[in-house]
């Protein structure tokens, strides 16, 4: 079926910025569902699960632009221009993001790109990696005695590149509950250089592979030894790394990885 044209009188369609959520369909919001019921054209990460893709209206068209683990196979310029072409077209389209679009999702470019070409754009929100998989580890970010400060720091720059704007020393000191995107090719140096920075090499820290999927293997260790850990266990993207007191807890609240979700 031949997607539906742009709303009458409008000159161009109107394009959703949809957060998928960390993996488990469950935790896709009633908004999300809604929308890609309607949508006409679907553009969509590796990393959004079949499930939901299952989710948008059957006749919808379906474009995969990648981007998964460090290895994006369409270019950032190239999905703006994909968006506003779909955009120009069809009536509703979904830009269907993991996570969060506006958390380490590349949301906000591509809402400039579609600012700039006239373009109308609804950003829905989804729960980031971050709040999930730590959700289903067992590891509360937060808690009174524990951690009154989380702290979000994406592992790698545009073109794969290691951060270079980021300041460890601050990080290092502010404590709390430290999350890192997309850090596990470089965690055995981001784990140095956060010691180096002053934090506690006993730290208490996690690695969580597929965060929410029937698969989220989870390591824990101290933050000086973590990096072996995980590579002793084949950790690897798309996972998050938690740092912090709080991991601890893990320990005792640990549910998902123990039995079958309900």
């Amino acid at each position: 079926m031949t997607p539906t044209m742009a709303f009458e009188g409008s000159g161009t369609g109107i394009v959703y910025l949809v957060g998928a959520g960390p993996g488990d369909p469950g935790l896709l919001t009633l908004r999300a569902a809604r929308i890609l019921r309607r949508a006409d054209v679907v553009v969509h990460d590796a990393l959004v699960t079949p499930a939901v893709l299952k989710l948008a209206n059957a006749s919808a068209e379906r474009i995969a632009v990648g981007k998964r683990g460090g290895r994006q196979y369409t270019r950032q310029e190239a999905i703006h221009r994909i968006l506003i072409e779909s955009a120009r077209r069809a009536a509703v389209v979904v830009r269907l993001k993991g996570g969060d679009p506006f958390v380490f999702g590349r949301g906000g470019e591509e809402a400039r790109a579609l600012r700039a070409a006239g373009i109308r754009f609804r950003v829905v929100p989804g729960i980031t990696a971050a709040v999930g998989a730590a959700a289903y580890a067992g590891i509360p970010l937060t808690h009174r005695e524990l951690a009154s400060t989380v702290t979000l720091v994406t592992g790698h720059e545009a073109a794969g590149r290691a951060p270079q704007h980021i300041d460890w020393d601050a990080i290092a000191r502010v404590g709390g509950t430290l999350v890192i995107y997309m850090g596990m090719a470089r965690l055995r140096e981001i784990c140095r250089r956060l010691i180096a920075a002053g934090l506690p090499a006993d730290t208490p820290a996690a690695a969580i592979e597929w965060g929410t999927c029937r698969g989220q293997r989870t390591v824990t260790a101290s933050l000086g030894s973590l990096a072996d850990g995980a590579e002793r266990e084949g950790i690897g993207a798309p996972a998050i790394v938690v740092i912090g007191t709080v991991v601890a807890l893990r320990a005792e609240l640990s549910w998902f990885e123990r039995e079958l979700p309900v």
